[in-house]
């Protein structure tokens, strides 16, 4: 056979062999292409059903509805929205497959004056313009979930809210099939209903109303939301969860109607804090004088709870890095919580993985008796408490002074039992006129001694994690407000309600939210170098203060009217401390330049390896099998 002949056998052959091909994937596609089977191999499982979902699925017993509102055939529909549409869909149909009969998902394609764009005005699921004049075609991208006539929404459906999309839809399925929505109480010294924070403000046109936090409007769409005055003497009997925000300067009055809450059964949820900045921060623009801590003195008396409320949490290791008008600060009052720090053993906790506190306090003690102490939240152990006026500086005079008591302290606790109350005597005397303790007939009436039934209290010694600026961001997207978490503070919360009232199943997927994960080795590295510097700063800084004190001594001895010092002696002297001192300032600048280049050259490698080492190992993978190619090649 020719060469020609044996070229073309050879050809023919190869085509025939990817026709074959061609042919049985085509074949093996359309047998199993009504099979939906997928892997998930990311960490965290961020593409699989999470338990708390499968759970709530699987028990449905009543018929749910789910109707997907999308707009197919808009031109203008931007190409990231189509993309996350698509995702949309592969999840839902994950929801079928789990719920079974007792789950409908239903695909809608509003096109304009339809049927379809009626039901999803009626379901609450707005459209929007592709156009800022608002002319051209409308956007539909939402969901609508249904239950025995009860309707619960998702407006519209942000790509920026992907990661919480599960949450929110497992949410809604589970709202639409409760009757009756649970009671929370708020009480607060701040405006977190939203309000007036500064009324001098508002009266000269500066200020304005301020939105409820969001802690508040995410409680809002899963219960009864009510707010509670900080001079109350009672609590409704029909609030099942009373949530306690900084109470600076709460009555006895008013703590013994929570000790009565406790002790009826209700749950209580309080976060104290021993320095507010958000309350500072209000404040200072009345120009009042530093805010005081909110403290549960006699409630944390009696349930073996001791709160240092003038101490501030100082933690060097967890210190965080703070961008500042004049670049950055490592602000150890600002602490990163990461795994390592949250209890794992606490369902409500067990999935969270980044949490942000500023300027904590911290719990100790012993809890009384009948009672489990369970903590939550902890610094690491290379830490201090500090008086809370001292803390109000840059984090290097901060960290000047700090000396470790190499002990963790408790951020956040749970106690669990039979409560006893902490007014013994009753309800608190009010005080007459003349300054008289005098009894009143309410005051001497039934009250309870011990808990009617076993209690639950959760106790936060920090209440600015909770604010917005610090927990949440937002963006607007078609006019319409996303509120995306940028850590696990918000989520805490919302587990630690549900927890309290009973409803768990929520926790694992709402802690999903999130994807920061902090590099602990790189925080550890840094608070290491840190250290190592930080005796040595501190000695040249002693050193320098010594000469600088030395020259202002010789400068003492200056006689009245005189220009010269009094010898040459002293001349000379104080040119030697002149130089000491310049010397003791120029290796002072060059230690904390040499700290800086250090952690930045460990951020810089962290970075450089996370960028480029997965291409180098493409390519000297590359290269490794195409040299095993070459030498089979010239074998042959």
């Amino acid at each position: 056979m020719s060469m020609e002949k044996k070229k073309l056998a050879v050809t023919m052959t190869s085509l025939a062999g990817v026709i074959i091909f061609a042919v049985i994937v085509i074949i093996v596609n359309r047998l199993f292409n009504p099979v939906n089977v997928r892997m998930d191999f990311t960490d965290g499982k961020i593409y699989t059903l999470s338990d708390g979902t499968r759970q709530i699925l699987q028990g449905l017993d009543k018929h749910v509805s789910i109707r997907f509102y999308y707009s197919r055939d808009v031109a203008d529909m931007p190409v990231y929205l189509k993309t996350y549409a698509s995702r949309v869909e592969d999840l839902l149909d994950e929801y079928k497959r789990s719920g079974g009969k007792n789950l409908d998902v239903k695909k809608l394609n509003p096109k304009p004056d339809s049927d379809e764009e009626d039901s999803a005005n009626m379901d609450g699921v707005s459209g929007h313009a592709t156009d800022a004049m608002g002319m051209g075609d409308r956007i539909y991208l939402g969901i609508a979930v249904s239950c025995a006539g009860k309707t619960v929404a998702l407006p519209f459906l942000s790509p920026d809210k992907e990661s919480l999309l599960e949450y929110d839809l497992t949410r809604a399925i589970s709202q639409v099939q409760v009757s009756k929505k649970s009671r929370i109480g708020v009480m607060s010294a701040m405006q977190v209903m939203g309000g007036i924070d500064n009324p001098q403000a508002m009266m000269m046109g500066q200020g304005g109303m301020k939105p409820a936090w969001a802690v508040i409007n995410e409680l809002k769409q899963a219960f009864e939301v009510v707010e509670v005055p900080m001079t109350s003497e009672t609590i409704a009997d029909d609030i099942d969860l009373l949530l306690l925000i900084h109470p600076k300067e709460i009555s006895d009055a008013a703590m013994f109607a929570i000790d009565q809450f406790v002790l009826r059964g209700g749950r209580l949820l309080a976060f104290v804090d021993p320095l507010c900045m958000v309350d500072m921060q209000n404040q200072q623009q009345q120009q009042y004088m530093p805010p005081m801590p909110s403290n549960l003195g006699t409630l944390f008396t009696s349930w073996g709870v001791n709160f240092e409320a003038g101490k501030v949490v100082v933690d060097r290791k967890l210190a965080t890095r703070i961008r500042t008008g004049q670049g950055a600060d490592v602000l150890p009052t600002v602490i990163t919580l990461s795994k390592s720090e949250i209890s794992s053993d606490d369902p409500a906790t067990s999935a969270l993985n980044n949490m942000l506190v500023f300027t904590a306090g911290a719990f100790t003690g012993d809890p009384a008796e009948g009672l489990v102490r369970t903590v939550l939240l902890n610094s690491s152990d290379d830490v201090q408490m500090m008086e809370s006026f001292m803390t109000q500086r840059n984090g290097e005079d901060i960290l000047r002074s700090f000396r470790s008591d190499e002990r963790k302290k408790d951020l956040a606790i749970k106690l669990t039992g039979n409560f006893k109350t902490a007014f013994p005597a009753g309800k608190p005397a009010k005080s007459t006129e003349a300054g008289e303790e005098k009894k009143s007939e309410e005051a001497v009436a039934a009250f309870l001694t011990v808990s009617a039934k076993p209690g639950a209290v959760v106790l936060v010694a920090d209440s600015d994690m909770l604010y917005d600026a610090f927990c949440v961001s937002t963006t607007n997207l078609f006019g319409q407000k996303i509120v995306q978490p940028i850590n696990d503070n918000l989520n805490f919360a919302l587990n630690m309600v549900e927890n309290l009232l009973g409803d768990s199943a929520l926790f694992a997927i709402r802690s999903r939210a999130t994807t920061s994960r902090p590099f602990t080795r790189v925080r550890d590295l840094q608070a290491d170098a840190e250290k190592r510097f930080q005796d040595k700063i501190a000695r040249i800084e002693t050193d320098l203060q010594k000469v600088q004190q030395d020259i202002n001594d010789l400068q003492r001895k200056r006689q009245k009217g005189e220009r010269e010092l009094l010898s040459r002696e002293q001349r000379e002297l104080l040119k030697q401390f002149r130089k000491k001192e310049a010397e003791a300032k120029q290796e002072l600048k060059a230690v904390r330049k040499q700290l800086r280049q250090d952690i930045d050259s460990l951020e810089n490698n962290v970075m450089v390896m996370n960028i480029a080492l997965m291409p180098v190992l493409v390519v000297v993978g590359g290269i490794v099998l195409a040299v095993i190619k070459r030498r089979r090649n010239v074998r042959r």
